[in-house]
């Protein structure tokens, strides 16, 4: 919450000290917006939970309360309502001093590291609209957490090794057209995988013929992995070159998207230390042979068999996890790891999480934390790169600038082309994010064209528009009072719908706060969406331009006070905002 509604509480902890002493201590009274303005700003129901240990009704306590407050200068009134409900109406000067500083966010965080593991995608493979929600929902994150003071170092852990090498490197020699890996090189590596990993597959009603074949390419692909792990000088090169070609590209999504991270290794950098992993495993007595294969059985605590190395001597990815966090931890010291994954890797992170925990891996100071969220489903069904029925996230963000560019073209003659070019990036990266942020991230979405580059309604150019709306009146405003200043004039917020959405700007701190408790950037979306109703209902019944001068200039600050926490709220989304549109 931010120093105001601290204010407010200590206002109420004060008169229940001094109404119940010593009986009350160890009790700190909370307050929370009034879910009704007719009973309030703010509103206090810790009388409720009071009573058994004060020994009182509810009610009697918030009496209590209530005529021990200071009335002094106090920045608000008290009344009681039903068995104990105190509800809070907070002075205009006040509240008028108070939102100077509603977009000052507190430093919960100050002191403290996290890391958070987001995107990951995969080398030689496309980044497609599967790979939206970790980019997205990490990078929320990271710029919430940042922003609350955190020290936050953002890792991009790329899939960079496997036996999907062998199959690419076995096709790449196969059948690799080099005009079009020049052209596409990631498109050409992608056909070339799909096309390699089709000829291991032989259905139930292929021949012998076609078995033995597709058998014989399998095999051949193993042998290629084999011989990358086991350091083959052009296979190594191949994989280096692929790894190169690949960066290459995502780098270029991730410019467009506005996304940067501290640190980017892949699967292979801790290849080295997973035979030390399994050792470390066994000598603590956790890890076992089972068929040919070392495993941890976690049945005990509910989670299954957890593979730590493969019958082939290959490992995956527990083992790989475990040695990633230990390199973490000795080379960032954390307060706490998060990982943005979708949710079919649930079983693994909590298989992972209790070994690390049995084997005292991570330090007490430290808590592994996994954030899931629904999986990116076409109408027909799942997408799968094996399949080939992708739609790449280089698609999807060119569809967006374009679907926004025929707007603009359509009702901005005065714009030069590079400023509409902006713009329709701006508008069409901002409709894709919101259209991801926007939702629990638990939630399963469907993808279809028409949701995702929605630009009406909750979407993320509606709040582009709010913002760009306000600069604009403010622009006017300007012009028409030359020299003034917006923020300098007194805010007066007499009117009912002024108070209301004054209110709402002073709830921009707790929003992003409870954001990143919850590690739901939806909270802070759903925030800014209200905040944007609110201004919409001030704007709509009172004057600005046209008022007495000094409530023209009152309301012309409260406006670039919503315009600043639009703008605030926005960039912690990683959407920009446009002061015209």
């Amino acid at each position: 919450m931010n120093s105001g509604t601290e204010q407010l509480e200590q206002w109420l902890q004060a008169a229940l000290e001094k109404a119940f002493g010593d009986a009350a201590a160890g009790t700190a009274l909370r307050i929370q917006p009034a879910t009704d303005p007719a009973f309030g700003d703010f509103q206090c129901n810790d009388a409720m939970g009071l009573a058994r240990k004060l020994r009182k009704p509810p009610r009697a306590i918030a009496e209590a309360i209530v005529g021990a407050l200071d009335r002094d200068g106090a920045p608000a009134t008290a009344e009681i309502a039903g068995p104990g409900f105190i509800n809070i109406r907070v002075d205009a000067s006040w509240l008028a001093a108070e939102l100077a500083d509603a977009t000052t966010l507190p430093a919960i965080g100050a002191g403290k590291t996290l890391v958070i593991d987001y995107s990951s995608p995969n080398v030689a493979k496309p980044m497609h609209i599967g790979h939206i929600r970790s980019t997205v929902i990490g990078n929320a994150l990271h710029r919430i957490f940042k922003a609350l003071g955190y020290n936050v170092v953002a890792d991009n852990h790329i899939g960079d090794w496997g036996t999907q090498f062998g199959i690419i490197i076995k096709g790449y020699r196969e059948f690799l057209d080099r005009e079009a890996l020049e052209r596409d090189p990631i498109e050409e590596l992608q056909r070339i995988y799909v096309e390699s990993y089709g000829r291991t597959k032989a259905g139930d009603d292929a021949t012998p013929e076609q078995k033995a074949a597709a058998q014989e390419w399998l095999d051949a692909c193993r042998t290629e992995t084999v011989k990358l792990q086991q350091g083959d000088p052009d296979n190594r090169a191949l994989w280096r070159e692929f790894i190169r070609l690949s960066l290459g590209e995502f780098d270029k999504i991730y410019a467009r998207l506005g996304v940067k991270f501290d640190t980017v290794r892949g699967e292979s950098y801790y290849q080295e230390q997973l035979a030390g992993v399994v050792e470390s495993l066994e000598r603590a007595g956790m890890a076992k042979e089972s068929d040919g294969a070392t495993i941890v059985d976690l049945t005990d605590d509910g989670l299954d068999v957890a593979i730590v190395r493969k019958r082939d001597g290959g490992f995956n990815y527990t083992t790989t996890d475990i040695a990633t966090v230990a390199t973490r931890i000795r080379d960032y010291n954390p307060d706490e790891v998060i990982y943005v994954t979708d949710e079919r890797q649930q079983l693994h992170f909590k298989q992972f999480f209790r070994i690390c925990d049995k084997l005292g891996l991570v330090p007490g100071n430290c808590k592994l934390r996994h954030v899931w969220f629904g999986l990116m489903r076409l109408p027909e069904g799942v997408i799968s790169t094996r399949q080939g029925n992708l739609i790449k996230l280089e698609t999807l963000l060119d569809e967006a600038e374009k679907r926004a560019r025929a707007i603009i073209d359509a009702s901005d003659k005065d714009l030069d082309d590079a400023a509409k070019a902006k713009l329709a990036a701006q508008i069409g990266v901002g409709a894709i994010k919101y259209a991801d942020l926007s939702h629990d991230p638990q939630t399963m979405i469907v993808f279809t064209w028409d949701k995702a580059l929605a630009l009406e309604g909750n979407s993320g150019p509606y709040l582009q528009y709010a913002h760009a709306r306000i600069c604009s009146l403010l622009d006017k405003y300007r012009a028409a009072v030359p020299g003034a200043a917006p923020t300098a004039a007194r805010l007066m917020l007499d009117e009912p719908a002024e108070r209301i959405l004054a209110l709402q700007i002073l709830k921009f701190p707790g929003a992003v706060v409870r954001a990143a408790e919850s590690c739901r950037p939806n909270v802070l979306a759903d925030y800014l969406y209200a905040l944007s109703q609110s201004y919409s209902s001030f704007y709509q019944r009172y004057p600005i331009l046209k008022a007495d001068p000094a409530v023209r200039d009152s309301r012309a600050h409260l406006c670039e006070l919503t315009a600043r926490t639009l703008r605030a709220g926005l960039d912690l989304l990683g959407i920009e905002a446009p002061e015209r549109i």
